[in-house]
């Protein structure tokens, strides 16, 4: 979508699909090449393209990426990654410095286990309990914590529109793909990031909290770290304006 000479491509996160992006995207098409794309096994795309080698860990998801950014000739790009993909954004980025330049990092845990003085927030066997409900009945797990990684009690429809989307994802996809996010630890790779680099961080957020964006801060050279006024996880559909707002004083 857009026209202009840059383009900007968002990624969505575990469970989503590119919808999740329709109040923050079209906001750019004024000025940018805006791109939007379903992960491998999510939203419309095609599931027999999915390898569970290739998927087990988060680079074969950021080989995707670039392999988007190859097809459509991207050069001197934005990344735009939510949750597990501003983590995938990241390694995209490290991949291809000179394909994507910059960074916008949504509510990014670069590792969601806690690891002595890292406060991930989960124990080990909280991330193991979580796979296992996973695996054993995704739908039920979906309509549980959906709502709660939303984080807008007093707005229960994006609760709902969380779940339904965790619902369509295939089970077997589902589970692979919970374990090669809630196992990774890319916290190394954080200090790999060249692209000049946006974290927005929002307020009570039961998957990455206030902690884990300073830490990204911390360890991405020069990024910008903004904490928006959203609560939850999710603040492309809780909260789209402040999302491109920050964005755009960004850019």
């Amino acid at each position: 979508m857009g026209a202009g000479p840059r383009a900007m491509l968002f990624a969505h996160g575990f469970g989503c699909d590119q919808a999740m992006w329709r109040h923050v995207a079209p906001e750019f098409e004024d000025a940018f090449s805006v791109v939007t794309f379903d992960h491998v096994g999510s939203g419309g795309s095609d599931s027999s393209a999915y390898d569970p080698r290739k998927y087990s860990a988060l680079e074969g998801y950021a080989e995707d990426v670039v392999e988007i950014g190859r097809e459509l000739g991207i050069s001197g790009g934005i990344l735009v990654g939510h949750s597990v993909s501003a983590m995938i954004c990241a390694l995209a980025s490290i991949r291809a410095p000179g394909m994507f330049d910059t960074l916008v990092m949504v509510c990014p845990s670069p590792s969601y286990i806690d690891d002595g003085d890292y406060i991930g927030g989960f124990s080990a066997s909280n991330v193991e309990d979580l796979l296992a409900a996973v695996a054993a009945n995704p739908m039920a797990w979906s309509a549980t914590m959906a709502p709660a990684i939303m984080g807008n009690p007093d707005r229960p429809e994006l609760g709902e529109e969380l779940t339904d989307s965790f619902c369509r994802l295939d089970p077997r996809i589902a589970s692979d793909f919970a374990r090669a996010t809630f196992t990774a630890d890319n916290r190394a790779d954080l200090l790999k990031v060249t692209a000049r680099t946006l974290i927005l961080q929002c307020h009570d957020d039961i998957i990455a909290a206030e902690a884990v964006g300073e830490y990204v801060r911390e360890h991405v050279a020069g990024s910008t770290y903004v904490l928006l006024d959203a609560t939850g996880h999710c603040p492309n559909l809780s909260a789209p304006d402040e999302v491109v707002a920050a964005i755009r004083e960004f850019l």
